[in-house]
């Protein structure tokens, strides 16, 4: 397989996004999750023949972005979608919260699984509702699951919805089809929403089979909505474009219900991007999941020769390592020693979950060999 370099560190400090702008020079940035590849030669192709002509107007996507997502989940995910079934909107989180705010009421809860992406507690405040924290189960040793019993106990006291990361950010988890399908049932039996956030899929690593929420059972279809995008798999998050995804008459009825401007607030830019994407851009994506599969291999190599005392469990998918830091006596919130005395910033732990993140923190290893390679390195010497 073709590997996909890693664009050199001098072009990448050229970049204005965030990742390159939050922190000065000296810094290796490992926190954000955008990636360091270049961008896949037929979304740089679309996107320079919208600017020779001039098409910088509203997005009107007339459907054909939903028709390529379609043909891109059956062709790669093995995820059958209709279409007609898909809403736009400018990003996953947006979408979260718009529906949310249409499958709970203001007040009631929400179960989120930490050690869980950080804005997910306020994308639940945003909606009006109040967090259920129900952490995964297992750990970096043992590996992970969902905790099937401690989300059914929230839902008998009361919670109305969970919002599902499959694949999950931080630890690379993807749930097999028995776990999704029992999450269904048990979403079923208290009349609750699962909000399943699917932006990952593309990512699933080698050697692990990723099932979409939506394509588990009739009960999943019945019970959940997924809200997806290109953005992660392509690197593409600052065009703003997602898709809102049901699979049965009442996530139509949910996704009918949206205020009118929610499919306007896709990007021009975001809607032509991802068509590409999802159309032309499989040859580019499995080069990138190769480079990032010899990437999460290499960082446990590193680990254990550099740094023996961290734990660290090889992810599933994302490009995203969940690091138990707590051996180097760093704290709480190693981040900030590891940015202090190393000049490497990670993602700050306690974020993902103050339960479950102390002394942990969330590593971004979609970069150059050299680059992993000279982090793990300086975090080493600034023991």
């Amino acid at each position: 397989m073709q590997r996909v370099p890693a664009d050199p560190i001098d072009l990448l400090r050229t970049r204005t996004s965030a990742k390159w702008r939050t922190h000065p020079d000296d810094v290796l940035p490992l926190p954000v999750a955008e990636m360091d590849y270049p961008l896949a030669e037929p979304i740089a192709e679309a996107l320079h023949a919208a600017i020779r002509r001039s098409d910088t107007g509203y997005a009107y996507d007339g459907g054909e972005t939903a028709w390529a997502f379609a043909e891109f989940a059956s062709a790669r995910l093995g995820w059958e979608v209709d279409p007609a079934r898909i809403t736009p909107t400018s990003d996953v989180s947006m979408g979260i919260v718009e529906v949310l705010r249409r499958a709970v009421r203001p007040g009631e809860r929400v179960v989120i699984t930490p050690p869980i992406y950080p804005p997910f507690y306020e994308l639940v405040a945003e909606a009006s509702a109040e967090v259920v924290e129900v952490p995964m189960q297992g750990g970096i040793d043992e590996g992970w699951s969902l905790d099937l019993l401690g989300i059914e106990a929230a839902f008998a006291a009361g919670a109305r919805a969970i919002v599902l990361c499959n694949p999950h950010n931080p630890i690379g988890y993807v749930p097999p089809a028995d776990e999704l399908a029992a999450l269904a049932d048990i979403a079923h039996g208290f009349g609750a929403t699962v909000v399943a956030d699917e932006v990952h899929g593309p990512l699933t690593l080698p050697g692990t089979r990723y099932t979409p929420f939506l394509t588990v059972s009739d009960t999943a279809r019945e019970r959940g909505v997924a809200v997806t995008a290109a953005t992660k798999a392509f690197n593409i998050a600052g065009l703003k474009a997602a898709l809102i995804v049901t699979a049965s008459e009442r996530g139509d009825r949910l996704r009918a219900s949206l205020p009118y401007e929610v499919p306007w607030r896709m990007s021009q830019f975001g809607s032509i991007a991802t068509t590409a994407a999802f159309r032309h851009g499989g040859a580019w994506l499995d080069g990138v999941l190769a480079s990032l599969d010899d990437n999460r291999r290499l960082l446990a190599d590193l680990l254990e020769e550099d740094l023996p005392g961290v734990r660290y469990r090889t992810p599933d998918a994302t490009y995203l390592a969940w690091l138990d830091l707590t051996a180097l006596g760093w704290g709480d919130d190693p981040a900030v020693t590891a940015l202090e005395r190393a000049r490497v910033a990670l993602a700050n732990g306690p974020q993902f979950g103050a339960s479950v993140g102390r002394g942990h923190a969330r590593l971004n290893f979609a970069c150059s060999p050299e680059v992993l390679a000279e982090a793990i390195s300086r975090i080493a010497d600034a023991r």
